[in-house]
């Protein structure tokens, strides 16, 4: 039996998570007060603790902000492991908006799109909440894909345009195959998606083999190619201001930055106070530290 867009966001949301991830979780959104945590990323595909766990705080209440989300690090102790977390911050409110396509932005239902899990919920009505949120990602990316694609194609055909196309309008450079490694690396997840999103969507379409074929009106896709041109125009825009705002708002970001210098290069940075509230000032004198402590090494 097929599974129904629905069923599959639920299992999705409900899949098992290390206990540490949980309890991560439940610390972050109630410290905060969110309505709910969502979990996401690299982490989750491997079920590890180390690096850097990725979640999503969705706050209660209209939005705030006209630039979201919000970015922090945090750290915490969980039965002697430490946890490291990077948390983006915004309105379940906008988070609906964006997930449905309503916004310029593309980021939140590109993301999600992709594999989640609910790792901690204020209540059941959020929980299902969260999960029609999750529905209209899905749908609005399958949407795009099909209109930006061929008129046939696989599954993955329709997935691999799709990402590449929102790769073009963020401001960033993936490696070249990253819409391959996204597909073969959550194979399960994305498999007969497609399909179930379209349905769910009341988008004709006809199967034969592994082909889809779109079977909508030239003005329909004609339509969703016009309002794709515009998110485009918006993307690198909209990242260059959130990149900005994260300059100054990234909470624990002078600790984000230590950990990560510390990852990649051994060298220990201490955090004083001047650092954590001046991370960029205090960019150079540490970058500093880092070449003369690897000059120091390669005359040994």
């Amino acid at each position: 039996m097929t599974e129904t867009l629905e069923q599959r966001i639920e299992n999705s949301l409900s899949a098992d998570v290390h206990p540490a991830v949980t309890a991560f979780a439940k610390h972050l959104a109630e410290a905060a007060g969110a309505r709910a945590a969502l979990f996401y990323g690299s982490n989750l595909r491997t079920g590890e603790l180390a690096g850097v766990l990725d979640f999503y705080l969705l706050m209660p209440g209209p939005p705030k902000e006209r630039i979201w989300p919000r970015v922090s690090y945090h750290e915490w102790d969980y039965e002697g492991i430490k946890l490291r977390a990077k948390v983006a911050q915004m309105p379940l409110e906008t988070f609906h908006l964006a997930a449905s396509g309503a916004l310029r932005d593309t980021t939140i239902w590109a993301r999600f799109v992709q594999p989640a899990t609910l790792a901690w919920s204020h209540d059941d009505s959020v929980t299902k909440d969260v999960a029609v949120a999750i529905a209209q990602a899905v749908i609005t990316a399958a949407r795009f894909a099909v209109a930006l694609g061929p008129q046939t194609a696989t599954e993955d055909g329709y997935w691999r345009a799709l990402f590449r196309e929102t790769y073009k309008a963020e401001f960033r450079v993936e490696k070249a195959g990253r819409e391959d490694s996204i597909l073969s690396l959550n194979r399960t997840h994305f498999d007969g998606l497609l399909p179930a999103a379209l349905s769910a969507a009341d988008i004709c379409f006809t199967s034969s083999g592994d082909q889809i074929t779109l079977d909508m009106p030239d003005a329909w896709r004609a339509d969703l190619r016009r309002r794709w041109r515009s998110k485009r125009r918006w993307g690198k825009p909209l990242n260059i201001v959130r990149l900005l705002k994260a300059s100054t708002t990234f909470e624990g970001a002078a600790r984000y930055a230590a950990w990560k210098v510390h990852r990649h290069t051994g060298v220990d940075i201490e955090i004083t106070p001047w650092r954590e509230k001046h991370p960029i000032l205090a960019a150079p004198a540490v970058l500093f530290k880092v070449w003369r402590s690897r000059a120091s090494r390669d005359h040994i």
